[in-house]
């Protein structure tokens, strides 16, 4: 017989049951950020090929715009203020991975002396540069994370936030 919120431990009890038998989603966050001149940075992380967005995994009960802004700080040493959420793309699984949530918030534009001073602050990442639309399109990998960038320069511009599929837009 289920329990009813009448019996509250064996409430409680029964709903902490449903809920470790949930599937369980791993979160990513990056930021979009971009110098005066508007290209966007980029950085290169330590553990994989390719370039990225600054930004990395959630820890566990950490909600994505928190993962974000830990994140920067911690591998950049920089102290943002999100602007909003550009893109929230379902990743399906892949390779050794299960499906996640992937974010891109808008961090907006650097100040040019926080450019100057910008830097890795940790071994994840070994450099950082800022690059044009058309270079990070070249310089961004894996490439699923192509149409991710994309979706969330477009959302800078149009202004509206892109809920993409394994990085498409759905119809």
């Amino acid at each position: 017989m289920t329990p009813t919120p009448d019996e509250p431990d064996a409430w409680y009890a029964y709903l902490a049951e449903g809920n470790a038998r949930q599937a369980r989603k791993r979160v990513a966050a990056d930021v979009l950020l971009r110098n005066t001149s508007g290209h966007f940075l980029l950085v290169k992380p330590t553990y994989k090929p390719g370039w990225d967005l600054p930004g990395g995994m959630a820890e566990a009960n950490e909600p994505p715009e928190q993962t974000a802004i830990r994140e920067l700080k911690e591998e950049l040493g920089l102290a943002v203020t999100l602007r909003g959420f550009l893109v929230v793309d379902w990743v399906a699984p892949h390779e050794a991975w299960d499906d996640q949530l992937a974010f891109i918030f808008d961090g907006g534009v650097l100040a040019q002396e926080v450019v100057d001073e910008l830097r890795p602050h940790d071994e994840e990442l070994s450099r950082l540069a800022f690059a044009s639309r058309a270079e990070a399109l070249t310089m961004l990998l894996p490439r699923r994370m192509v149409p991710r960038f994309v979706a969330a320069t477009e959302a800078l511009t149009r202004g509206i936030p892109h809920y993409l599929h394994n990085g498409s837009a759905l119809p």
